[in-house]
């Protein structure tokens, strides 16, 4: 008998609707407390402005800044996912591979629009260390840092896969957790064959429901994503937070978020490790940490039942139900998960 294939549209929001239970949120790798009050009155400002089309050019080009690219190299978009179906919509490539685990749209919207896709599965017992993807491969799409496996790449190993002929989709929507943003690809222009960088707004200031993120890459390509996308694609409020989280100060608030969620993760992985049933693989860099248990789903029914929502790991090609992926938080509510685990995995 065959695994059943993973569920590719399930995503953790599910986990914390469901039911209505007002649980703790550790299933969306969304900072909480936000967004910040000066993001919110910069978007509230926005609403006199509704009656306008959008325009993007003042956005665009801090974005283009922000990263030291020409404006022509990048193209705004409806949240990353919008650039995942974009690049399925325009992609021309015979050999289609995606390194898993990692976030499951990428290769949803590539099936949606026809392509066969081949997955390279990386290995925990591995650390989930990025190998070798199949040399006939004229599309490769991998994350850095990984969701869910929370696995940082070396940029030199990511670059090693940039090749002639080839296009690689880099998805860096976790990158900005990441102190430094070590490792990034956003500003490197000079590898060979087409590398394109994704970037999203959503997790360091908490705008899922704003829809906003970008893509960084050859202007060429940029000009065929635009072309695929529908007229006036971001909203005016979508545009201004562009604009504002691209500035010294947010990125100055961001680098800070990014140190303090460092000192939280260590906090989290040093209370996971006094419980001799988790397993961490590699080492987690991002806002969320891995692990692996006996009855992982059992395990996060019961602990909806104490009050905290955890993702499943079932869902993500390369793992199964013994996985469940852990959004990281502040001390005092990661003491309060820990003790709930302990109740959930008994002496």
């Amino acid at each position: 008998m065959t695994a059943p294939e993973p569920d590719l549209r399930h995503h953790g929001d599910a986990e914390v609707r469901a039911d209505g239970l007002g649980l703790v949120d550790l299933a969306v790798n969304v900072r909480t407390g936000t967004p910040p009050a000066w993001l919110r009155e910069r978007l509230a400002a926005t609403l006199a402005d509704l009656a306008a089309y959008p325009d993007q050019t003042t956005a665009r080009a801090a974005v283009a800044a922000r990263h030291a690219r020409p404006v022509d190299e990048v193209l705004l978009t409806s949240g990353a996912a919008e650039a995942f179906v974009l690049l399925a919509r325009v992609a021309t490539a015979r050999h289609i591979a995606v390194v898993h685990p990692q976030f499951t749209e990428p290769e949803a919207a590539l099936r949606d629009a026809g392509h066969r896709v081949h997955r390279v599965l990386l290995s925990p017992e591995d650390g989930f260390r990025l190998g070798s993807v199949p040399e006939e491969a004229d599309l490769v799409v991998l994350g850095n840092p990984t969701n869910p496996t929370s696995v940082l790449h070396p940029a030199a190993a990511v670059s090693a896969l940039a090749r002639p002929g080839r296009t690689l989709v880099v998805d860096e929507a976790f990158m900005d957790t990441v102190p430094g943003e070590r490792e990034s690809l956003a500003s490197v222009r000079d590898l060979p064959g087409r590398v394109v960088v994704l970037r999203s707004l959503t997790k360091t200031w908490g705008l899922a429901g704003l829809r906003i993120g970008y893509v960084l890459g050859p202007a060429p390509l940029i000009a065929e994503l635009a072309a695929a996308q529908p007229l006036w694609p971001v909203s005016t409020p979508a545009l201004a937070a562009a604009e504002a989280c691209s500035t010294p100060a947010a990125l100055a608030e961001a680098e800070q978020a990014a140190a303090e969620l460092t000192r939280w993760r260590r906090y989290l992985v040093q209370g996971l490790a006094a419980f001799r049933s988790v397993r961490l693989y590699g080492e987690p860099a991002a806002s969320f940490v891995l692990i692996r248990l006996p009855e992982a789903a059992a395990v996060r029914t019961r602990l909806r039942e104490h009050g905290f929502a955890v993702r499943r790991g079932d869902t993500f090609p390369g793992l199964g139900g013994e996985w469940l992926r852990i959004a990281v938080r502040d001390e005092e509510t990661t003491d309060r998960f820990l003790k709930a685990l302990a109740a959930v995995l008994g002496p």
